[in-house]
């Protein structure tokens, strides 16, 4: 299967709509709180865990093409270099 040509900004834009759509109420619950939701953004696939990497991986193997958007829960951000990652309110809406 070949992968749907998508810009960074593209993938992004789905991956937020994903999980706003319905993956949010499901992986936002304290325990999950600053782990990695890595999703596929051409099926809706998704996986949960603390950074990320065997989420991606396991995506992988069941899609090696797939166009991959990882958010971190809870967080405004992924990650952050020098800078301070914030905490969202549950309000919060990616995208807005």
């Amino acid at each position: 299967m070949q992968a749907i040509l998508l810009s960074n900004e593209e993938v992004a834009k789905r991956a937020y709509q994903i999980y706003e759509g319905g993956i949010r109420q499901k992986v936002e619950t304290e325990e999950n709180i600053g782990k990695m939701v890595i999703i596929n953004v051409e099926t809706g696939d998704y996986e949960v865990d603390e950074t990320g990497l065997q989420a991606a991986r396991s995506l992988q193997e069941k899609s090696p093409y797939a166009r991959l958007f990882g958010i971190r829960i809870g967080y405004n951000v992924a990650a952050s270099f020098g800078g301070v990652m914030e905490r969202v309110s549950s309000d919060f809406r990616y995208g807005d």
